[in-house]
């Protein structure tokens, strides 16, 4: 799903809510999201998942091309790590025969 499509969801179901409102809403939910993270804190949201941030040491890596070793700096990525309540309910859905998931 796309940020778009995510708009045009939240805005076919909640009918009183007009687009620009929506896009704002989402842009407000991810830029949140996106600062608390560059602030070096987590965003815990309930029943869905956990947004951290793991650190990856500096290293020396290879150019797949080349076969070059190349030196890779130190850096801090983004992890997600889904809640109980979201692994179960992926787990139920995909764990269905395909013909009964419409």
């Amino acid at each position: 799903m796309t940020r778009s499509e995510l708009i045009a969801r939240l805005t076919s179901r909640y009918p009183q809510l007009i687009r620009k409102d929506t896009e704002l809403v989402v842009a407000e939910i991810l830029d949140a999201i996106q600062m608390t993270l560059a602030q070096g804190n987590r965003v815990e949201i309930r029943g869905f998942g956990t947004f951290a941030l793991n650190y990856r040491s500096p290293r020396t890596g290879r150019n797949p091309k080349t076969g070059e070793s190349v030196s890779v700096p130190e850096k801090w990525v983004p992890h997600f790590k889904a809640g109980k309540p979201l692994r179960e309910r992926v787990d139920r859905l995909l764990l269905k025969p395909p013909h009964l998931l419409a």
